[in-house]
């Protein structure tokens, strides 16, 4: 009876170790996945800023050719001090469509102000976010990747068992605004033959 005893009592432990093992090893993979997707999301914020503070300049420059264009001023104003306050990636994520969105205005004050683009100053900016927002695209891209990975992980079986109870969620993917999917309409109606 005890060797019976012995033996039960082994497998016993031996299942525990097997499961405690297979659970520890996947929180080590879900805190290696989750610290892939905060360092990426580290990369996006350091364009998101870097956009942040080019656009200021940007905009300062803009200004004194087209200082009638207030509102559009207004809203990257409002964009940048959403990035500013942004503490999270959902609101990194937020605050960087604010900015999608205030740029893609801000284009079309530049397009009405031909005089603007022979400046040196506004064409040296505009290379400078070019290659931001190239840069910008290229850490969205990676950071979406690693964010699927890690919700992957998160809600594969059996890992989804126990993910949610040891504080793993989902987390977001960086999406494209809606107002930025629209095609823009391109009209030369108003040109003139020479």
């Amino acid at each position: 009876m005890k060797r019976g005893m012995l033996i039960g009592i082994g497998i016993v432990v031996l299942l525990v170790l097997m499961i405690g093992g297979r659970l520890v090893g996947s929180y080590n993979r879900l805190v290696v996945a989750q610290q892939g997707v905060s360092n990426q999301w580290a990369q996006v914020d350091n364009q998101l800023k870097r956009r942040n503070d080019l656009i200021g300049n940007l905009v300062e420059t803009v200004k004194g050719t087209a200082t009638q264009e207030q509102v559009v001023f207004g809203q990257i104003a409002d964009a940048r001090a959403k990035m500013a306050g942004a503490h999270t990636p959902e609101q990194g994520i937020a605050a960087g469509q604010a900015m999608d969105g205030a740029i893609g205005r801000l284009l079309v004050v530049v397009e009405n102000y031909p005089q603007l683009k022979s400046n040196e100053a506004f064409v040296q900016l505009m290379d400078e976010i070019a290659g931001t927002e190239n840069r910008l695209s290229t850490e969205r891209k990676r950071y979406n990747d690693v964010v699927r990975d890690f919700n992957v992980m998160v809600k594969v079986f059996p890992t989804n068992l126990y993910a949610g109870a040891l504080g793993f969620r989902e987390a977001a993917y960086y999406q494209v605004p809606e107002v930025e999917k629209t095609v823009p309409k391109v009209d030369f109606s108003g040109l003139k033959k020479k």
